[in-house]
């Protein structure tokens, strides 16, 4: 008999040549960060798959995502004790580790593009917004059991809900808090990501599928896993990571739908995300322009 995450928890040169260097740094530089359900750790994998740990002392960790400084944020669920008794911790680059909310039940977490931070609060409903500060706002209510967060190029915020067989829904959020159903059907959609072309990614752990949405909603299954998604999302080659609960995998998918097996971890892997590309400083520009003058003036 299957068990997922869920039921587990609760029992249910000047330009040219900089460009070109930066563009390589962003598609194939990123290292993958992942969160580990039952060993309570981050773990983090360079390009080549090659693992370790981050962070330890998590709490039944599920989402994780990065702010634009290259902190990362993660989700440790309540875990069912009431009252809730989860909380979001914030890493350092350094691994500095500090509590940044509690006394919620998070699961989902995402930035939008001002750097404001929103969570998924399963038990309440509710979709929490966090200032950079972390005084905290609600930002919608009337969900069952928020899962998963993503945000579209115009500010929309995506929210998966609801249980398996079939009950489980997408909802979009505009930014002034409207809300409007995207999609329905869905067996616990823990993951929702976007690829560069504006397509919803959601990651079904009942159903074992990837579906893929147009902006439109129309639905079409791209990938289906041995075992149930937790998470997802996209590298800049446009390659998807999904994490795979059940096998302990984490499986890289191609645009064209080819599986392999990118790392086995064991345990649980939860959340998933790439740790942003540093932007260059304005020095860094500077010395990329100088190198090709100089490369320029050899010819």
């Amino acid at each position: 008999m299957k068990t997922n995450i869920i039921t587990m928890k609760y029992s249910l040169g000047s330009v040219v040549c900089a460009g070109a260097l930066l563009t390589a740094a962003g598609t194939s530089a990123q290292n993958l960060f992942v969160s580990n359900y039952l060993t309570d750790n981050v773990y983090q994998y360079t390009p080549g798959g090659t693992q370790s740990t981050f962070a330890t002392g998590m709490n039944y960790p599920i989402g994780i995502a990065f702010n634009s400084a290259g902190y990362l944020f993660v989700a440790n669920t309540a875990n069912n004790v009431i009252p809730a008794s989860g909380s979001i911790t914030e890493i350092a680059p350094n691994g500095t580790q500090s509590t940044f909310a509690s006394g919620i039940d998070p699961i989902g977490l995402a930035f939008n593009s001002v750097g404001d931070l929103f969570q998924t609060d399963y038990r309440s409903g509710n979709i929490y917004e966090y200032t950079p500060a972390g005084t905290r706002s609600t930002f919608a209510t009337g969900f069952q059991n928020p899962l998963s967060l993503a945000f579209d190029n115009s500010g929309n915020l995506f929210v998966g809900s609801g249980y398996g067989n079939g009950n489980g829904v997408v909802t979009e959020v505009a930014p002034n808090g409207t809300q409007s159903p995207f999609a329905s059907g869905l067996s616990f959609p823990l993951g929702l990501t976007f690829n560069s072309a504006g397509d919803l990614f959601e990651a079904d752990n009942g159903s074992d599928n990837i579906y893929e949405f147009t902006p439109g909603g129309t639905r079409s299954t791209f990938a289906t896993l041995g075992s149930s998604p937790n998470s997802l999302v996209f590298n800049g080659a446009g390659n998807l990571f999904v994490t795979d609960g059940y096998s302990g995998n984490i499986v890289e998918i191609t645009p064209g739908g080819t599986q392999s097996i990118f790392a086995t971890e064991g345990g649980d892997p939860a959340g998933i995300a790439f740790q942003p590309v540093p932007e260059p400083s304005t020095f860094a520009l500077i010395g990329l322009g100088i190198g090709a003058l100089i490369i320029r003036r050899r010819k």
